[in-house]
């Protein structure tokens, strides 16, 4: 069993309720010296204190668990990476950052975030010519803020989970096409909402519209069942909790009504997706089939899209499914979705790896492939990816097509049915990737797009490489 050293959350519970060590020391029963090794990682937290510990602060012991901190090392890296900073700090420095000083260093992350926004803004004002014009590319886009408000909360938001879950029950909520029949009464019987396919301009790219003061909801005709039934889910979200999706949305400093008005709508469908798949169904389902999505899409009448979403969010306290990072792209490149209840890390600087096997899903529609991945960290990870397509309208119709990622720790694989008849032990047969050229470590890559960050190049006018953008090596001491 694994030693656990909790120092710096130990302290930060201490400091939290104005304690001083003696006054902790005291409350349980232990002397001031050894609270003081705790404290500073010299010596591990033995079960008999964990058990005070929890029994005195009301705190779960998973509060003390040793959380992976890869995802906040990884933002805090780039943070100081950037070529204004200049401060190349070692793995073992972030990680003690990152481990005993996970506050300090999420606001240095922020800070840098704010300082880059800033910086981008004035240069697209002064190629502007100083005519301060607002909305500038350069700004931070809605979605994107949106994006970082679930990706901060790791995608679970167990308020609206919850409640959900207990709605589904209520409703004696049943899969397949019930589901469908059962949140149409709803809509008609409790909140007097009209459910009709009139009035709907599909020709304008329209698949939903609520009329609040005729208390009218049209869906498109070409939306599919489970399609419609998830436009309802999300429209009882905002009838019956529009307070509470308010009040989850104020929590987060966006930075206009564009923001704060698609982060309720991200709300709402969370918890649309919570109410067609309630927690507890869904986790021993996807359990019972070893996280077979497929079947998961047949069982609950819903797409592979919508399931991938949903295996991603599966981290309640005491009930947690596999911790899974769930991405979407399109054939650009373009990361149109990404969420991770993972140490997985998205990188915001230089765009993915073209490595990734989300990207070689285009090369075999509708087929799922799968992946073992490494990070120039060490860490590796179980990937599978399919494209999903959808068409609107007839022959020559334009549709749109993506490339759905879900991927979780290598340690985590042999739960998934993908990973039959997989070594997962070789690790000679896992594809290096990284985050993100600009940020990724790997000189020999010849896939690498762009010079990594604070590295000076080596230019040699008489000499070519099959690797772009070599390095200078390292001085040998």
């Amino acid at each position: 069993m694994d030693k656990t050293f909790a120092g710096g959350k130990l302290r930060h519970l201490r400091e939290s309720r104005s304690m001083s060590q003696a006054d902790m020391a005291r409350l349980l029963d232990i002397s001031p010296s050894y609270l003081n090794q705790i404290e500073h990682n010299s010596r591990p937290l033995t079960v008999p204190v964990l058990l005070r510990i929890t029994e005195a602060f009301g705190v779960d012991t998973e509060f003390f668990a040793n959380t992976d901190t890869a995802r906040l090392v990884a933002d805090v890296k780039e943070a100081l990476l950037d070529e204004a900073v200049g401060i190349e700090a070692t793995t073992s420095e972030l990680n003690e950052l990152a481990s005993n000083l996970p506050g300090i260093a999420s606001a240095l992350v922020k800070l840098h975030r704010t300082y880059r926004n800033a910086v981008e803004t004035t240069a697209a004002l002064v190629t502007e010519n100083g005519m301060g014009q607002h909305g500038s590319a350069a700004a931070p886009l809605p979605h994107e803020e949106v994006r970082d408000f679930f990706y901060e909360r790791e995608n679970y938001v167990g308020e609206l989970d919850e409640r959900a879950e207990r709605m589904a029950s209520d409703m004696g909520l049943r899969r397949g096409e019930t589901v469908h029949r059962t949140l149409l009464d709803r809509l008609t019987d409790h909140y007097g909402v009209q459910v009709t396919s009139d009035g709907i301009d599909e020709s304008a790219g329209q698949q939903h519209r609520y009329e609040p003061d005729a208390k009218v909801l049209r869906l498109a005709p070409s939306l599919r069942i489970g399609q419609r039934a998830f436009r309802m889910a999300s429209q009882i979200a905002l009838l019956e909790y529009d307070d509470l999706i308010t009040e989850l949305a104020d929590s987060w400093a966006f930075s206009g009504p564009a923001a704060r008005s698609l982060a309720r709508v991200g709300l709402a469908n969370y918890f649309a997706g919570a109410l067609i798949l309630p927690y507890g169904p869904f986790l021993s389902t996807a359990e019972k089939y070893r996280y077979d999505i497929e079947r998961l899409c047949d069982e609950f009448g819903v797409g592979f899209e919508t399931v991938c979403h949903r295996l991603s969010t599966l981290q309640r306290p005491k009930a947690r499914g596999v911790p899974f990072s769930f991405v979407r792209v399109d054939r650009a490149g373009n990361m149109s979705k990404r969420q991770s209840a993972a140490g997985f890390h998205f990188s915001r600087v230089g765009g993915a790896c073209p490595l990734w096997n989300i990207y070689e899903a285009f090369t075999s529609p509708g087929k799922i492939i799968t992946q073992v991945a490494t990070l120039p960290d060490g860490k590796s990870y179980f990937w599978i990816a399919r494209t999903i397509s959808r068409n609107v309208g007839g022959y020559a119709s334009p549709g749109k097509t993506f490339s759905v990622g879900l991927g979780c720790e290598l340690r985590h694989a042999r739960r998934l049915v993908y990973s039959a008849g997989l070594d997962l032990d070789d690790r000679t047969a896992a594809t290096p990737i990284g985050m993100g050229c600009k940020v990724c470590e790997r000189p020999a890559c010849p896939q690498r797009a762009f010079p990594h960050i604070g590295k000076q190049l080596t230019v040699d006018e008489n000499t070519s490489t099959f690797v772009p953008y070599p390095a200078v090596p390292k001085p040998e001491d």
